[in-house]
């Protein structure tokens, strides 16, 4: 402000300065006060400059256990300070996050190396969601991916232990990151982190309402092609199936018929029958995206005693001249056609098929990569000797559905103004866009954004249907199980357009 030579200049005291002083270190030290012991400082298979901070590590959970879950945390490319901090977890459940790092909408394309068992190539992803967010990659829970325990009883654990543990996390990362707790946060996942998200949710939220430090910003979260409801996603393969061709018209009005409705658990032999058509009719599909084919190691094909219904193309889709991409897989639990996750004990592939390799599995890109022993010493994750090898998805965990249907914990979350995004792949048959879009309507909220197509550059992109109560339903067009793999651009768009609460 101009002051004329007249006037008289105002005396600041030292206090004003010292006060400012004071100010002015206190933000310096709130906007550097990330570990630096967690820093990343070279990547290795990555050449060029990296457009963000990376720091990852791990947060001791159980000091009594040596109980340790790892995280890797990918600042954002905008405004670290101010965009939102976002928990992505990948399900299984027994599956490690560096799923969707490698494979989805990390900060980097792999390319496999030329040469076997090479190390991968790295290069920036133009996707990554790290352009609009801070995001933490979680294995979880203990025993999953780099994170382990030394008290092998932790590896026997379920849905609501899952969550208290993820909660417990998060409270011990701030801690860690303060400078990162005014920022909006939301929860994000896939398949089984349909339970996962909203079971953590649930956690955060209890913490904020009892008051529990440090008190979270937590605002919504997102699940994509997520499990459920045993009712909804059991019922949800049959009107897939007929919307998306696969069965006739007359096979459809025939088991529709001798089912009433109930595909999931069939209550007579006529219902059997016909449900056992419909198997038969899609069992040349890949589960996970029905316009895909399946990738086989040469040990699938002999599979013996299978208590399972199994596509045929998990053993026969093999061969194929299209070039095998970086990845051509999803792994699942035991999702097998028409048999949603159950209360209890959730098997793993490996349990199912004798140890044999799991159908549909194509992860050697990323294997080599977090166990070359450079990787993980620059990531800062314990030798394979201690954390052991990081797989995929292991069984070395015993895992139990114990929380029941997810559907309260959505109705508790968007009733109390949480905002919630249930996104869907609609060429998923492991858990069909039916399913999901069945269970958002039957919440009983009223539709404030009737069903419409929306877009991304320019092209429709999938249809969408919004509810009271900030709760909205969207579609993928084209995508499978893993949306970001199959349609990185469009994840991006409407993952934006959500995060900053402006329309899909």
């Amino acid at each position: 402000m101009y002051i004329p030579s007249a006037m008289a200049k105002p005396q600041t005291s030292p206090i004003f300065y010292s006060s400012v002083f004071y100010l002015l270190s206190s933000f310096v030290f709130l906007a550097y006060s990330a570990p630096q012991s967690a820093l990343i400082k070279q990547i290795p298979g990555f050449s060029g400059t990296l457009p963000s901070k990376h720091y990852s590590g791990y947060v001791t959970i159980d000091e009594s256990h040596g109980k340790k879950l790892f995280y890797y945390f990918v600042e954002s490319e905008g405004n670290p300070l101010k965009d939102p901090v976002v928990l992505w977890l990948n399900g299984g459940p027994g599956c490690s996050s560096f799923d969707g790092f490698v494979y989805e909408h990390g900060p980097f394309n792999f390319e496999a190396a030329n040469e076997s068992g090479g190390l991968p190539k790295l290069h920036l992803n133009p996707y990554s969601w790290s352009k609009v967010s801070n995001i933490i990659y979680l294995d979880s829970p203990s025993g999953v991916g780099l994170s382990y325990s030394k008290n092998q009883t932790d590896y026997i654990t379920g849905d609501v232990k899952t969550a208290l543990d993820s909660h417990t996390f998060l409270l011990k990362w701030f801690e860690l990151y303060p400078e990162y707790l005014s920022n909006p946060m939301f929860i994000a996942g896939e398949s089984y982190a349909g339970v996962y998200v909203p079971t953590l949710a649930h956690e955060v939220v209890k913490g904020i309402d009892t008051g529990v430090k440090p008190i979270l910003n937590f605002k919504g979260y997102l699940v994509g092609n997520g499990v459920t409801d045993e009712e909804f996603d059991g019922n949800a393969l049959v009107p897939f199936a007929h919307g998306m061709g696969l069965i006739s018209n007359d096979l459809f009005e025939e088991v529709t018929s001798s089912c009433n409705g109930n595909f999931y658990n069939p209550l007579s032999e006529n219902c059997e029958s016909k449900l056992a058509k419909v198997d038969e009719d899609i069992s040349g599909l890949n589960i996970y995206d029905i316009l895909e084919p399946c990738y086989y190691g040469t040990d699938t094909r002999d599979v013996a005693d299978i208590k399972i219904r199994l596509p045929s193309s998990f053993l026969e889709l093999g061969e194929t001249d299209r070039p095998l991409p970086v990845r051509k897989r999803m792994f699942g639990r035991a999702w097998p056609f028409r048999a949603p996750v159950r209360e209890g004990i959730v098997p793993t592939w490996p349990q199912l098929l004798n140890g044999q390799s799991v159908p549909c599995t194509d992860d050697e890109v990323a294997s080599l990569w977090l166990n070359n022993a450079a990787v993980r010493k620059a990531i800062h994750a314990d030798e394979e000797s201690v954390a052991g090898p990081w797989e995929l998805c292991t069984d070395r965990i015993s895992f139990r559905h114990d929380a029941g249907s997810m559907i309260p914990y959505h109705k508790n979350l968007t009733v109390r103004g949480y905002r919630a995004l249930i996104f869907s792949g609609d060429h998923d048959m492991c858990v069909p866009y039916t399913g999901s879009e069945a269970w958002t309507r039957s919440m009983g909220y009223e539709i404030v954004d009737e069903w419409r197509p929306w877009t991304s550059n320019g092209q429709i992109a999938g249809y969408t249907q919004g509810y009271e109560n900030n709760l909205t339903f969207l579609t993928i067009k084209g995508a499978g199980h893993t949306v970001p793999e199959y349609k990185p651009k469009e994840a991006l768009d409407f993952y934006s357009r959500f995060l900053a609460g402006k329309p899909i």
